[in-house]
């Protein structure tokens, strides 16, 4: 499976990027984002991994101006993190990419398409999807403007379509080490692809737009290896930016075109890692308060899907008990645990993480839950 890593440090003068002349600001409405953003002005801003948008055009070039940021980091630390993208050109996201890209500096003209293709190509009229690969830790990204020739033009991209699923989690979600094919290798940003996790083969299954909210080590009521006090994915949820502990830009649901028929929570797993559990009461509360707020963003009856994330008898209690006595409506449980039915040798890449077959298995156990509470049924669709 070869891909293309293109990291473009904005070397105009020697590219055909040069001769461009069409703009539009990132926040113009032809252009569709899928996933938490902030506007300001002629900008967009993320760093949510899996949030995408898709742009329609005719022309010979095409380049996005871009800037990336690190969240509180040292220049030691901020010298390890990388964000990458996933960019599709006339195909879908189920695809392999056209290219993957960096953004790695701060106001970058990046050529999102290779221009032999476009001057090959016997489509006058483009569809580009362009996804965001890797965590919010990576870095938050802010497009400014995406540019094309002087005889291009850009036109109206798919709107964001009628379904559409929400994933809350941790690094499953996230498709974290997916990319590689050895439990044993140490995951590195590069083997992190969103677009490859069971969230998307899901989405794609169902021919739905889905938001990931998720992040590494991120527990209802404990983190990863840490103690009980401390920032849960709650907390988090409430929030613009993954990384923005301090909740300046706290999301605003009513104001968003994300309306998703599903809410699915995988977390638990990151709650009973190492040896120190939660209290049955401490984790039901962590999680009860998780769902008050996303009932208070869709709905007293917006349906939520809890799943157990480990074959891990205590965790499968507290959830079957705590989904039983949940007080909010709807609210639904699946016993589904990976570490049960993924092969050790073929289905885990990067640190003990599943890889994309591992994730395609979790798919299939997973899809049955969501086509009966969405009322979407079944599909002839590909898992993948």
């Amino acid at each position: 499976m070869k891909k293309i890593l293109f990291l473009a440090l904005c070397l105009i003068a020697l590219s055909p990027l040069s001769l461009m002349a069409e703009t539009i600001p990132a926040s113009d409405t032809r252009v569709t984002y899928v996933g938490r953003t902030l506007v300001e002005g002629n900008d967009v801003s993320f760093d949510w991994t899996a949030v995408y948008f898709r742009l329609s055009f005719s022309g010979k070039t095409l380049a996005m101006r871009v800037s990336d940021t690190k969240w509180d980091a040292t220049p030691e630390m901020a010298a390890t993190r990388h964000n990458y993208f996933n960019v599709w050109i006339d195909a879908p996201m189920s695809a392999e990419p056209h290219r993957i890209i960096e953004v790695a500096s701060l106001d970058t003209i990046i050529e999102l398409i290779d221009p032999a293709y476009l001057k090959s190509s016997k489509i006058k009229q483009h569809t580009v999807i362009v996804q965001k690969r890797t965590e919010g830790e990576q870095g938050k990204t802010t497009v400014h403007e995406f540019i094309t020739d002087a005889k291009g033009t850009f036109f109206q991209a798919e709107p964001i379509r009628e379904r559409q699923l929400e994933f809350i989690g941790a690094s499953y979600d996230c498709g974290y080490g997916v990319d590689d094919t050895s439990r044993l290798a140490k995951f590195t940003p590069e083997t992190e692809n969103a677009s490859r996790s069971f969230c998307a083969i899901i989405s794609r299954y169902f021919d739905a737009d889905y938001v990931v909210v998720a992040h590494s080590g991120m527990g209802a009521s404990r983190n990863y290896n840490s103690k009980f006090a401390g920032y849960h994915m709650p907390d988090r949820y409430l929030q613009t930016f993954d990384m923005d502990s301090a909740q300046a830009t706290r999301w605003n649901a009513t104001e968003s075109n994300i309306r998703p028929a599903l809410t699915c929570i995988y977390l638990g797993g990151n709650d009973f890692s190492v040896a120190m559990q939660p209290s049955y009461e401490k984790f039901r509360d962590g999680y009860y308060r998780l769902i008050r707020s996303i009932k208070d963003y869709y709905g007293e009856d917006h349906p939520v899907l809890c799943v157990s994330s480990k074959a891990h008898s205590t965790l499968l209690d507290y959830m079957r008990d705590m989904v039983k006595f949940c007080p909010m409506p709807n609210v639904h449980f699946m016993a589904c645990c990976p570490t049960l039915h993924l092969s050790t040798d073929e289905d885990l890449g990067a640190s003990m993480h599943p890889n994309y077959i591992g994730h395609q298995k979790f798919s299939y156990a997973y899809i049955p839950y969501v086509a009966t509470l969405t009322g979407w049924g079944l599909q002839d669709n590909p898992v993948k």
